[in-house]
């Protein structure tokens, strides 16, 4: 092992000499050398930079996983170096449990159909999600996260070292300044001995004198050395500041850069919201189709004095169809007039009472108008089978 006492005593020194330095100056016993304006600016900057982007970096994580203990599991994954375990997100779970149970109550009927058109949907937006969080991780928190473990982290280190080489040239610039102030007391004192017959408080005198200038000559000569040390460190000192500086004004760039990530995030969630949006509208489409589901338990909870529920149907921005309409029309004149018609029943219906008629979807039935019977049903026979359709489950055929 090389152990050099010398280096070592030197950089004890150097140690000593700052904290000495360090010291003074909180104290008010010595001057410090003042960081120019812009270049405090600089620093101010990116002390202002380093603490917005952490924020925004921990507010952005809790947004994408709101699960604080997701977030832990997660951090202990990636500093072990390991691959996240997949796991599923809560919409797809709950569309996972829409479809489970939609499968339970039966595909065919009106309620089960509808929960396994949710759960699709649901699962979809899950997906839609998982491509939001990859694409903002990689897009925008990576970048985030570099800044902080990476070139700020050089920053402090480069300030760091700043500070160091400032304080060194300080406890330079203190020691010349000693050192002048030893040879000035030095000039006027008596370094010549007293006459041959000068007593014994005169050569005592002289002695202590000799001793003395001895001493402050010891100060005179490291003005030289002083000199020298303080233009070394002041010339280390300045190297220092520049790269210092160049680092701080590369903040510049990290702005630029972290604008670019900020629109690769805004991108991410527009996608994301659009693809969410452009979902539920099929999915409301979907279930605008059911609505008489709903109807006839509305007239049920009527009857028996219970509260009523509305669903909502999407508007239409234009004209009805064709064959809706001519079936609009079709039903309308069968309510008018006493007779019977032929009706393709459009989607499954599971009869809720003994005076309903279940149905399946693209059967034909025969459908007539019964007086004094709710406008939304008609009745409907299927062989030797009678009992009451919704009209919104049919269209008539001509």
């Amino acid at each position: 092992m090389d152990f050099n006492v010398k280096r070592l005593a030197a950089d004890a020194g150097t140690l000593f000499s700052r904290a000495v330095q360090f010291t003074e100056e909180k104290f008010g016993q010595a001057e410090k050398t003042e960081l120019d304006a812009h270049f405090e600016n600089l620093l101010t900057r990116a002390e202002t930079t380093k603490h917005w982007t952490e924020k925004i970096l921990k507010q952005t994580e809790v947004l994408l996983q709101p699960n604080p203990n997701v977030r832990i599991e997660e951090f202990l994954y990636e500093k072990l170096d390991k691959k996240v375990p997949t796991r599923m997100n809560n919409h797809e779970l709950l569309g996972q449990s829409m479809i489970d149970s939609g499968n339970e109550f039966g595909p065919g009927t009106a309620y089960g159909n509808a929960l396994i058109k949710c759960g699709e949907t649901e699962k979809q937006i899950g997906g839609a999600e998982r491509e939001l969080i990859q694409s903002s991780a990689i897009n925008f928190l990576t970048p985030f996260r570099n800044f902080l473990e990476g070139d700020f982290k050089t920053i402090l280190k480069e300030r760091k070292l700043l500070q160091n080489k400032r304080l060194d040239l300080d406890a330079a610039k203190t020691k010349l300044k000693k050192a002048k102030m030893a040879d000035a007391r030095a000039l006027p004192l008596r370094t010549t001995p007293p006459p041959g017959d000068a007593g014994y408080v005169a050569n005592f005198s002289f002695m202590a004198n000799f001793l003395h200038v001895k001493w402050l000559k010891m100060w005179a000569e490291e003005v030289t050395k002083a000199e020298q040390d303080l233009k070394m460190t002041q010339s280390e000192f300045d190297r220092q500041a520049e790269i210092t500086r160049l680092l701080l004004e590369g903040i510049n760039s990290t702005h630029a850069h972290h604008l670019h990530c900020l629109n690769d995030f805004v991108e991410a969630q527009m996608t994301y919201y659009a693809q969410c949006y452009q979902y539920m509208v099929d999915l409301q489409k979907q279930l605008g189709n059911f609505p008489s589901a709903f109807s006839s338990n509305n007239n049920q909870s009527t009857a028996s004095g219970a509260a009523s529920i509305s669903v909502p149907i999407l508007p239409l921005s234009g004209p009805l169809p064709a064959n809706t309409a001519n079936a609009s029309s079709g039903f309308t004149e069968l309510q008018n007039f006493s007779g019977s018609r032929k009706a393709r029943v459009l989607y499954d219906y599971d009869a809720a009472g003994s005076n309903e008629l279940s149905l399946l979807a693209d059967e034909v039935i025969m459908v007539s108008s019964v007086p004094g019977m709710d406008s939304d049903w008609l009745m409907g026979e299927r062989g030797n089978q009678k009992g009451k359709v919704p009209i919104t489950y049919l269209e008539l055929l001509n």
